[in-house]
């Protein structure tokens, strides 16, 4: 299995969700703008999502692939096939529990997660309207996340990367025909969050059969693979959450502040979740399995090389679109946003989101590729301190920022503390000998660097003013934009090409 293939895949995959969510975004801006209604959703979707996170893709997955991979190159098909069964049965069994146990406790819920909003009857009913209808989401997901956990491990990456796909069409679609039959309209948003992920679960079961690895309700908390899952999935929970963790106590910090400050942060951390997800995701869903057998098959030395791979494609990739980020925010919202209720102060509220979350992205992506590096060999409790440390800080920061700073203080703490987080994941690695850097380093951060000025320099210099994106015709915009992202990237991958950086540099064969 060529790893750069396969990485190409997944972010082929995942720009195209990322395309759709974009378009997902500019309709609901265009219809919703960033207003009452809009904050209202945002808080009903972001709990869900948070256990979605936490539960299915997050602790879920990290727990379960490492164990499927040694079911699978050790004890065979049977065996391996009766555990998925078992963990189907008892996660679905468990995430339904909670569905309608979160649905039935909306009202608290919104009384915990946005206090602010209960000074505002209608605010607050809708909020909890929308959380009854989202909060079987993370039911349907957690499914998903086992799905794709498998798939994975079979080296099939492309079906669980194109799933998200379905939950972008699903809020396109419904928002822009079916809401005028909805009152108010948006809860259609609500629904397409279930519809979508209802149709994610229905396209993972036909690639699960054709691998013969179906799951077949079957309930045995006893099996000594679930329990072992179990065992690492709890304090994994917050380990490799911590990012949404902080995003849900933000919500508790914004909810006091002016209206739409909710609605702010969440237009800024869409943008920043494109490249988050096309690089921290997609590396880190192609290297847990790979990392997984290495550990199993006691291969010390190419599970560090592996890592190593990936920390310097993260490198070569996430610093230039937190640069991109930085200095193209508001080209890019107000291209992508600023249409109907999404004002121009709107736009400028959205960027000082954008450029403090994007102070961290390579911090929030290197999380992502380091703590696989743990969960691989099985080490939960690293990952759960730093972990815990790092929501410490981010509160502390918090209380810090969000005066001066307001909304964009509350971004500026995320970013922070997941580059505290990242550097001492990367030092626990380092402590324990599970990672040594191959030689090198020290010409390709300095290569890195020249062309990343070269970069900036570009950027800043062809931009333009605030204004005259503003004012500009969408299709001004869109050509605009278009020409500065394309000329940005000829211009730092010529740069890296000049210095001596080829693609088969980067060619790297995992397992299968």
């Amino acid at each position: 299995m060529n790893l750069l293939r396969a990485l190409a895949t997944v972010s082929g995959m995942t720009l195209l969700s990322r395309i759709l969510g974009f378009v997902r975004d500019f309709v609901q801006a265009r219809a919703f703008g960033a207003g009452i209604e809009m904050d209202a959703f945002v808080v009903a979707f972001r709990l869900p999502n948070l256990l979605r996170r936490m539960f299915a893709e997050g602790a879920f997955s990290q727990a379960f692939v490492p164990i499927l991979a040694e079911y699978k190159n050790k004890r065979g098909p049977d065996e391996t096939h009766r555990l998925i069964n078992h963990v189907a049965s008892a996660l679905g069994l468990v995430v339904l529990i909670v569905s309608i146990l979160g649905a039935l406790a909306s009202p608290v819920i919104i009384y915990a997660t946005a206090p602010g909003f209960s000074d505002n009857a209608e605010k607050f009913e809708l909020t909890v309207q929308l959380t009854r209808i989202t909060f079987p989401y993370i039911f349907f997901m957690s499914l998903v996340a086992l799905a794709g956990g498998v798939l994975n491990t079979w080296s099939r990456f492309a079906i669980p990367a194109f799933t998200p796909v379905l939950l972008n069409l699903s809020f396109i679609f419904m928002a822009l025909f079916a809401a005028p039959y909805f009152h108010p309209p948006i809860l259609v948003l609500g629904w397409a969050v279930f519809i979508g992920g209802l149709a994610q679960v229905v396209l993972q079961l036909r690639p699960l059969a054709k691998i013969g690895m179906l799951p077949r309700f079957s309930l045995d908390f006893s099996d000594p693979g679930v329990r072992r899952i179990l065992k690492l999935m709890a304090p994994a929970i917050l380990g490799v959450s911590v990012s949404q963790i902080s995003l849900l106590i933000n919500t508790v910090f914004a909810s006091f502040l002016p209206s739409g400050s909710v609605s702010w942060l969440y237009y800024a951390d869409r943008l920043m979740e494109f490249p988050s997800g096309m690089l921290g995701v997609a590396l880190g869903t192609i290297l847990l399995p790979s990392l997984s057998k290495m550990h199993a098959d006691e291969k010390p030395a190419e599970f560090s090389a592996l890592l190593d791979w990936g920390l310097r494609l993260t490198l070569l990739l996430t610093l230039p679109a937190s640069v991109g980020l930085a200095l193209l925010a508001v080209p890019l919202i107000s291209t992508l946003f600023h249409h109907g209720a999404f004002s121009a102060n709107d736009v400028l509220q959205t960027r000082t989101a954008l450029v403090a979350y994007s102070l961290g992205l390579t911090g929030l992506i290197l999380v992502k590729v380091l703590a696989p590096a743990f969960y691989s060999r099985q080490d939960v409790r690293t990952p759960v301190r730093i972990g815990i440390m790092s929501l410490i800080i981010t509160q502390l920061m918090n209380l810090i920022f969000i005066g001066p700073f307001q909304h964009a203080g509350l971004a500026l703490s995320i970013g922070l503390a997941s580059c505290f987080n990242a550097t001492l994941l990367y030092r626990g690695l380092r402590a324990r000998g599970v990672y040594n850097p191959q030689p090198g380093w020290s010409a390709f951060g300095a290569k890195l660097a020249v062309a990343l000025l070269a970069l900036a320099s570009g950027l800043y210099f062809t931009a333009g003013p605030d204004n005259l994106w503003l004012h500009a015709s969408s299709l001004e915009r869109v050509v605009r934009l278009s020409a500065l992202i394309c000329g940005g990237i000829a211009v730092y991958f010529a740069v890296l090409f000049a210095l001596g950086f080829r693609l088969t540099d980067f060619r790297r064969r995992g397992t299968t």
